[in-house]
């Protein structure tokens, strides 16, 4: 089976310093404003990381450069995959984000990517309905691969912020 064509949406990186990756990425890719999201709290009734209930908040910030929407993520407080990354690798590219076309795809693309060998290390479902998930395959060169599901509220969101870099 051929698969379908899943281009990348987002670049996201991972860093101990907001202000610092902000500056950078607007300098080296253009970006004009960002957007920050202080203290988003990923709750462990809806959200897990490594099979277990996770409970974190980071303070996320976005942008654009052109389509492509860029994501730089700073852990606060609790145990995460962004918390865990830099610890062991320091502060740098985290994942590159596909998107399903609705919840259904969404679950698909996780089986398909569990088939392939690939492991599901974190998911979620963020305020607004936005599903998320986390595959690694670190012996294939990828660390993280996030798969989403971008409802039409959220959406909104995203276009405003791409406007914003008129």
């Amino acid at each position: 089976m051929t698969p379908t064509s899943r281009p990348p949406v987002q670049i996201a990186w991972v860093t101990r310093d907001l202000d610092a990756t902000e500056t950078m990425l607007t300098a080296l890719l253009g970006a004009r404003r960002w957007i920050r999201m202080p203290g988003v709290h990923f709750a462990p009734e809806t959200c897990s990381y490594l099979g277990e209930p996770a409970d974190f908040v980071a303070d996320i910030a976005l942008s654009y450069a052109g389509d492509m929407q860029l994501e730089v993520i700073a852990p606060v407080s609790g145990r995460s995959l962004y918390d865990d990354f830099l610890r062991e690798h320091g502060p740098g590219l985290h994942h590159v984000c596909i998107e399903a076309e609705d919840p259904e795809t969404f679950e698909a693309m996780l089986n398909d990517a569990a088939e392939r060998g690939a492991r599901v290390v974190a998911r979620g479902v963020m305020p607004g309905g936005m599903y998320f998930a986390y595959v690694s395959a670190p012996d294939a060169g990828i660390p993280y691969l996030e798969i989403a599901y971008v409802p039409a509220e959220i959406r909104s969101v995203f276009d405003y912020i791409k406007q914003e870099q008129r």
